[in-house]
């Protein structure tokens, strides 16, 4: 996209807006209220808001590559991750945190190549996030498995290992284990539209169109 291209897409927005203003303007007097902290990847293929049709004001979201989440660390450093999630979960007091992974991730693919290039010093570091995901696939399937499958199930314990880690933040844990905060795994199938749920009691990815289902 160009700037003229950017600039049509803000005038339909403005129509959009003039719409829903009403709606809009109450967010910036009353000020946001999330339902919940998304942690998503900067993929630009996977639009939180857009998969799961939310509203502004519904979601506070986070992205960044591989939607990695470091364990607590309590230094003086910039921790862009952390602030977000200390922020939703201290001062939004949201009460549901989904952190969801796609398909076909380019952070996870990377796992299983050399990056030596200089440029990319962060990157390399911020992989290390998703080492002991590839480490349980390979132990789990072999490493002569097709590739396709090592990276789909690398991908899902990804997002499992992101959620032990955000247990580590003491306001997270906390809530958690006083039941006012939820937590949730979700995998985003980018061929399909489709989102499953890690199902913490019987270890396994669900199809999220279930729970609709069952509250039918």
């Amino acid at each position: 996209m160009n700037l003229e291209e950017y600039a049509q897409g803000n005038e339909l927005f403005r129509s959009y807006f003039k719409k829903n203003k009403e709606s809009l303007l109450k967010l910036v007097k009353s000020g946001q209220s999330p339902k919940a902290l998304f942690i998503g990847c900067s993929d630009s293929r996977v639009i939180p808001d857009l998969i799961v049709q939310s509203d502004p004001g519904d979601l506070f979201v986070i992205r960044n590559v591989g939607n990695f989440v470091p364990q607590y660390k309590p230094d003086e450093d910039f921790h862009a991750t952390a602030t977000g999630i200390e922020y939703a979960v201290s001062m939004l007091e949201v009460k549901e945190i989904i952190i969801c992974g796609h398909s076909h991730c380019g952070a996870c693919k990377c796992l299983y190549e050399d990056i030596n290039d200089p440029s990319l010093i962060h990157t390399k570091k911020w992989l290390e996030l998703g080492e002991s995901a590839k480490t349980t696939a390979i132990l789990s399937l072999g490493v002569n498995a097709p590739k396709d499958e090592l990276l789909r199930l690398t991908e899902k314990l990804s997002i499992i290992k992101q959620i032990e880690n955000i247990l580590t933040y003491p306001v997270v844990k906390k809530r958690f284990e006083d039941g006012s905060l939820a937590i949730h795994g979700w995998y985003y199938d980018m061929e399909t539209g489709t989102i499953d749920y890690y199902n913490a009691e019987s270890y396994e990815f669900l199809p999220l169109r279930d729970l609709v289902n069952a509250s039918e």
